[in-house]
């Protein structure tokens, strides 16, 4: 029996930041599947300079933290349908995330950007003639939900992304512009893999979840997809968590 769910995003335009490994490269990669015309950022200088497959995606080298990069790609797209902001990182430049340079880099890198792409992405998403309106969906965490005593920079960006997930929403609610998060749980991608060799660090986190088991990047990918698509056109401003129960609990 197979209850599988198809989209169909034929002729729409989707910039997925971040979508050159883990839950950036599944949601970029489904949506390519599914017809769309995909560009993906990524730090490096090439599509060339990843071990994952780009083929048949746009790449744009950016770093989330150049304002003028930022500006320079949102001014260059033209028509966009949906955006992903994806792009985000924790321990920034190796930073403790405890000093206030730590703490100001995880902000500058995980919301900051984002909110400049996404407010200078406005006009090309206004113009989008998509059946349910523009998209953007903001990657979000546990983290903004529950305290970490070991990320906090992290923890707070997300939880400034969801905040601005909610205003954008209201803010937008007339251009045609739908703003929603995904809030993914504990995910087996390459920023979870070094907790793997130490189970004792891996059962823990487990446990904290209805499920027991790691998410897949496919699995948030689907709730993306749901999120920018006709069959989600009455929902605006809130966070879907893909999480294996963890708020549950």
């Amino acid at each position: 029996m197979s209850n599988g769910v198809s989209f169909d995003f034929t002729g729409t335009s989707v910039l997925v930041t971040g979508g050159t490994s883990g839950i950036g490269h599944a949601t970029a990669a489904a949506f390519a599947k599914a017809g769309a015309t995909v560009t993906v950022t990524g730090t490096r200088t090439s599509a060339t300079d990843y071990e994952t497959d780009l083929v048949g995606m746009q790449f744009r080298q950016l770093e989330m933290r150049d304002a003028d990069a930022v500006d320079a790609l949102a001014s260059s797209l033209g028509t966009l349908d949906i955006l992903v902001n994806n792009a985000g990182a924790n321990f920034p430049d190796g930073l403790d995330e405890w000093s206030p340079e730590g703490f100001a880099a995880s902000l500058a890198m995980n919301v900051e950007g984002a909110q400049r792409l996404t407010v200078r992405c406005h006009d090309a998403l206004a113009s989008s003639t998509m059946a349910g309106g523009a998209s953007v969906v903001n990657m979000i965490s546990m983290m903004s939900f529950r305290a970490t005593t070991i990320v906090p920079g992290y923890s707070s960006s997300k939880a400034a992304l969801l905040a601005l997930t909610r205003n954008l929403a209201l803010h937008w609610v007339n251009d045609g512009i739908r703003v929603n998060a995904v809030a993914p749980g504990l995910i087996d991608t390459p920023m979870t893999a070094p907790m793997k060799p130490f189970a004792e660090m891996l059962d823990g986190e487990l446990a904290k979840q209805a499920m027991r088991r790691m998410g897949t990047p496919e699995e948030v990918a689907a709730a993306v997809l749901f999120l920018s698509s006709e069959a989600s056109s009455f929902t605006t401003g809130t966070a879907l968590a893909v999480d294996g129960g963890y708020l549950a609990l």
